[in-house]
């Protein structure tokens, strides 16, 4: 890879580190479902002339996919940004989507693991019961079921996308704004006072500036930079970084956020990222071997 790639490639996960920063002080300040409303919708207005129609026999699937990859999974973790007293073992707990998507493949997909994905997804679970014993973890169970709910209904979408058709993905980008903003804003009409919290959002600046950023910056950016780099290499050279993110979005959080990580939390995000490491790399040596000759 060249210099400049993994520089950009860089830059990307620090926006998504960065993210759950900007997500955190907007939560603590707006309410979440709201909050996540006002991002897609800024989302939706800045690529919308990229929306394009898709074929019919991909509406029910496009659907599926948006409200898990994007209103359900947004909404659960925003709402666990804004409830949880630091962002790093939401950043951590999150990672947990990879062993459930490769746990979700085989079930749904039929496809199957070796003994040593199954280990490195062992290890992963392994890493999310030492983090549960974690003190700051105990007493903010709600944080740890709604990140674990997100995790899942993402990686659901993540198996569902594998088989979506003809879409692009700046085009998804938008029809993920525009499919999921109307079941999102029922739910904050329903459940908070959204007009009280964006009366709120347009008399502050910093509140403006971590909504663009979530919007702008992870959405837009983040996606579209991740999306031009995997056009030009493979997917499972790109991938193994991806784990850059929990760590800076845990350095970030200690930083900025006041987080104090204890030793359970950091021991379990630790042998939650190397089980999900130990699977990336598994998938990267079955896409790498050659096929075998059939036995004769």
């Amino acid at each position: 890879m060249p210099p400049l790639h993994f520089l950009l490639l860089f830059a990307i996960c620090l926006i998504w580190a960065g993210n759950f920063i900007a997500a955190a002080f907007a939560v603590s300040e707006l309410e979440p479902i709201t909050f996540t409303v006002a991002r897609y919708l800024l989302v939706l207005v800045l690529v919308f002339p990229l929306l394009r129609w898709p074929a019919k026999d991909q509406w029910w699937r496009l659907i599926a996919c948006c409200w898990t990859m994007g209103a359900l999974h947004f909404a659960l973790v925003f709402l666990a940004l804004g409830r949880s007293d630091d962002v790093s073992s939401v950043a951590l707990l999150m990672q947990v989507y990879i062993p459930m998507s490769t746990l979700l493949a085989v079930f749904l997909l039929g496809e199957r693991i070796g003994w040593r994905s199954a280990s490195g997804i062992a290890i992963a679970f392994a890493g999310v019961m030492v983090m549960g014993l974690d003190p700051l973890v105990l007493s903010q169970l709600d944080v740890l079921i709604l990140v674990l709910l997100s995790a899942f209904v993402l990686a659901l979408g993540t198996i569902l996308m594998r088989g979506l058709k003809g879409v692009s993905v700046l085009n998804f980008q938008a029809w993920n704004a525009a499919l999921s903003l109307p079941p999102l804003l029922l739910l904050a009409l329903f459940l908070e006072q959204p007009a009280d919290t964006l009366a709120l959002a347009v008399q502050r600046a910093d509140l403006w500036l971590a909504l663009a950023y979530s919007a702008i910056g992870a959405s837009i950016i983040g996606h579209g930079g991740f999306y031009w780099l995997i056009q030009r290499h493979e997917v499972n050279r790109i991938t193994p970084y991806l784990l850059l993110v929990p760590v800076l979005a845990v350095l970030l959080g200690v930083l900025f956020w006041g987080d104090r990580p204890g030793p359970r939390l950091l021991l379990g995000g630790g042998l939650v990222l190397a089980g999900v490491f130990w699977i990336t790399l598994r998938a990267r040596f079955r896409r790498m071997a050659p096929d075998r000759p059939p036995a004769g």
